[in-house]
């Protein structure tokens, strides 16, 4: 199985076994887009009016347009005009924008928290926009301009006179001389003709034609972007991944065992085999009472996600083989009389479960006592008759370092930790009453009990 096999087979198990948590997160985190959308990110509103530039344009002059109509001199007029309380140039200039569309157009957006408001903006704007352009292009509204323009065609046509005058007074033809003079005067009339027509084409009041906004602004039905939806959408997705990420996170970081020879090489003891213990349901557990249980159990996360499902094992009988052996490893291993004391970490349920059923197979041959350590505070009972101890446990509940302290607590009480049994929870099939008697399903006598705080 490669590797990406393996990241899908795991995000698949944390959605199966997380997912009331999955999905209150993803409601957290819908509820937080809610309130960005009110408090952070008000809806606003964005309309587009569209001013016509006729004539022939060059790209790098429609980049200069496009500048002019988000200026400050033309948004702060466009403030002046509409005048709205407690908004500057300076802010509306946050709200208005343009760009250069196909066909000489600009659009100039603006921005408001109501449709109306953004479209007095938009169109405002572009108003102001051809207003300051038509003057700084010339285009009649500055006097001085325009009264050198006119006297400058005042003086062209004096001239004309002028040249017209000389050519009535020269000999008409009579001599070779007065037809070059007639010749050459011509020849100045159509000079200074075309030097004016060139000097009107060069002038940008004449060349292109006014600016024309293309009516009003459309009023806008929805919300700019990120709307409403699109933030309690994001909000949602986002802590929803965040979760994901978080789960897979400390998956990697955990340091807890997971296999049988690390969990023997963190005791330091023989591996002596597994044993199973049926899937118990969740309502018959001693630890699911109190408020905090019942939310772990309403979210989910009151059972391991991080481990395979349970595999599905054989009968009654065929469980109680794997105990039998377990016994009978113990009973070849060690002297007698056999008596051990069953290490179990405290909070474990299912390795507590698998040492009952290790007692009960036992038939007092080994003889075993049970008892819960606390993993952060181990403490063990002194030795008393014992031949050791064994530890039950269940994998990928422990890290190194626990498991260590339990081994150095033993150490302590004067006890050898002979083996190590491992537990599993498997799902059951139907239970084949004629493989034994009834009578040895009986569970023998074992004392159960947690560590005391005997010093070691």
């Amino acid at each position: 199985m490669n590797d990406d096999t393996i990241r899908l087979v795991t995000i698949g198990r944390i959605l199966r076994r997380r997912w009331r948590l999955l999905a209150v997160l993803a409601v957290v985190g819908a509820l937080v887009g809610f309130g960005t959308s009110v408090l952070v990110l008000p809806p606003r509103y964005t309309a587009e009016a569209s001013v016509l530039l006729p004539g022939q344009w060059e790209a790098r002059e429609l980049l200069t347009q496009v500048d002019i109509a988000t200026s400050s001199a033309v948004v702060d007029r466009a403030a002046a005009t509409l005048g709205w309380q407690g908004v500057s140039g300076a802010e509306l200039r946050d709200q208005v924008s343009a760009k250069a569309d196909d066909g000489n157009i600009i659009k100039i957006s603006g921005t408001a928290d109501t449709p109306e408001r953004a479209q007095r903006l938009s169109d405002q704007v572009a108003q102001q926009f051809v207003t300051f352009a038509a003057r700084i292009a010339g285009g009649g509204t500055d006097p001085a301009t325009a009264t050198g323009t006119e006297a400058l065609r005042k003086k062209v046509a004096e001239t004309n006179r002028r040249i017209t005058d000389l050519a009535n007074a020269a000999d008409p033809g009579r001599t070779v001389e007065s037809v070059q003079a007639r010749t050459e005067l011509e020849g100045l009339r159509t000079g200074l003709q075309d030097a004016m027509k060139k000097l009107e084409e060069a002038n940008p009041a004449t060349t292109k034609a006014s600016m024309v906004v293309m009516g009003p602004a459309p009023r806008p039905t929805g919300a700019a972007a990120p709307t409403r939806t699109q933030l309690i959408v994001a909000g949602a997705l986002l802590f929803f991944l965040l979760a994901v990420v978080g789960h897979l996170a400390a998956a990697r970081v955990s340091r807890r065992l997971r296999t049988e020879p690390e969990i023997a090489a963190a005791l330091g003891s023989p591996f002596l085999g597994t044993v199973d213990v049926p899937g118990e349901q969740r309502g018959h557990r001693p630890e699911s009472r109190g408020s905090r249980a019942r939310l772990r159990r309403l979210l989910g996360i009151d059972t391991r996600w991080d481990i395979p499902a349970p595999q599905r094992s054989g009968d009654e009988a065929e469980r109680r083989i794997r105990y039998r052996r377990v016994c009978a490893r113990l009973r070849d291993q060690l002297p007698a009389p056999r008596r051990l004391l069953v290490v179990v970490p405290e909070g474990d349920e299912v390795a507590r479960r698998a040492a009952g059923q290790l007692v009960a197979e036992a038939t007092s041959d080994p003889l075993l006592r049970v008892v819960e350590v606390s993993v952060d505070r181990p403490i063990v009972p002194d030795r008393d008759t014992e031949s050791g101890a064994l530890a039950v446990l269940s994998a990928g509940s422990w890290t190194a370092g626990e498991l260590a302290g339990i081994a150095e607590a033993c150490a302590d009480g004067g006890h050898e930790v002979v083996g190590v049994v491992v537990a599993g929870t498997v799902r059951t099939r139907p239970t084949r009453t004629a493989d034994r008697p009834s009578d040895e399903a009986t569970p023998a006598l074992a004392v159960h009990g947690h560590a005391t705080g005997d010093s070691a």
